[in-house]
């Protein structure tokens, strides 16, 4: 099947239309696995996008809708009709939506119209208890129907596999997210946080501010970690809606003098090579993108048992604590500010397992390539 392969993806990340950006460059090397790839990408008219083509055979079609939740219908539409236009053959098409929700929606949909295997790809937990909210709500009722129209679904975990064979008779694939290792690796820091900020020992958090990442717990954790030893700070890099409210609650701990927040950066080699150990506290994720950039860029790891982590021993590569009391968390990090060694063992235990369990670039080129010519054989 070399590159006999049409594919409709169904996704609502913009950033592909940005030129140069990460995710613009690894849809041109989706693009070069098959004979077309078409995406339809969830979006509003006040976006103002315009369809675009990124290679000979990679095009991107915004759905430019009127209301946001008329996204995932104009995206069941447009490709309903690049279907028929673009002359997708069964048995040599897939459709794979970005996620099971709006985009896995629009995606069975367009499947019930033409009889195209779906694929569908599943980042986050859904099965935490934390994934909550009259969204996610909504979210989850859609869910059970779009995965009885699955042919295949993608996950990024063993965890997130084991949890939702019960609910698909699907095939399921586990494929982790594609990190250059190399690239971490050999990152050059810039600048060095302590010179920067002043403190002697630097807890890093790398997250969107939002509630799900629970970052309230972390600047809880700082505040007990700061009553035995004063001289520790928090960097928070990012950015969210939760800002202010984490700010303000910075100011109600006492903590607002040691800890900085300095919004999202584009290179984190100085934030990840010169902290003294990295902290999540969410309460759930799909995989842990952050966890891994700072395990491979060699710092030690204080986490929630939430996405990759829960692959990790406790202990040997990170220490790892339930959600719930923040006292673990604080008691854990000040066993590492006075225990050199056991800094350095997480350090070296994390990266070598890390290495291990990562695809590389050929690798995971290679095994999408295999899931879709697999589930695009799944006609009825």
């Amino acid at each position: 099947m070399e590159k006999s392969l049409k594919i409709l993806m169904i996704s609502s990340d913009r950033k592909l239309l940005e030129s140069g950006s990460a995710v613009s460059e690894r849809i041109k090397e989706y693009g070069a696995l098959v004979k077309e790839l078409h995406i339809v990408l969830l979006s509003d008219s006040k976006h103002g996008l315009k369809n675009k083509q990124l290679l000979s055979n990679v095009w991107v079609y915004p759905t430019n809708s009127a209301l946001n939740f008329l996204r995932p219908i104009d995206a069941a539409k447009l490709g309903k009709k690049i279907m028929s236009d673009k002359k997708f053959v069964r048995g040599k098409s897939v459709i794979t939506t970005q996620d099971p929700f709006e985009c896995g929606w629009a995606g069975m949909q367009v499947k019930k119209k033409w009889g195209i295997p779906l694929e569908l790809q599943l980042h986050a937990d859904i099965f935490s208890p934390y994934f909550s909210g009259f969204q996610n709500m909504v979210r989850k009722f859609f869910l059970k129907k779009v995965l009885r129209h699955a042919d295949g679904v993608r996950v990024v975990t063993e965890n997130l596999k084991s949890k939702i064979s019960n609910f698909t008779s699907a095939s399921i694939r586990v494929l982790p997210i594609y990190v250059d290792r190399k690239k971490i690796e050999d990152a050059h820091a810039v600048l060095d946080l302590h010179t920067r900020f002043g403190w002697r020992f630097i807890m890093l958090t790398v997250s969107r501010l939002a509630p799900e990442k629970n970052l309230s717990a972390t600047l809880k954790i700082l505040m007990n970690v700061r009553d035995r030893f004063p001289d520790t700070g928090l960097v928070i890099v990012g950015s969210g809606p939760e800002e202010m409210n984490l700010k303000n609650l910075a100011k109600q701990l006492g903590v607002e003098n040691n800890v900085t927040f300095v919004g999202w950066q584009e290179n984190l080699a100085s934030y990840y090579k010169t902290a003294d150990v990295f902290i999540q506290t969410s309460l759930f994720e799909g995989y842990g993108l952050s966890l891994v950039e700072a395990g491979l860029s060699g710092l030690p790891v204080v986490t929630t048992p939430v996405g990759i982590a829960t692959e990790l021993e406790h202990g040997k590569n990170a220490y790892i604590y339930p959600l719930g009391n923040v006292t673990p968390f604080a008691n854990g990090i000040i066993d590492l500010i006075e225990n050199n060694h056991k800094r350095e063992n997480l350090k070296i235990n994390l990266k070598h397992t890390l290495e291990s369990k990562l695809f590389s670039k050929e690798k995971y080129l290679s095994e999408l390539k295999s899931s879709w010519e697999h589930i695009a054989l799944r006609v009825c």
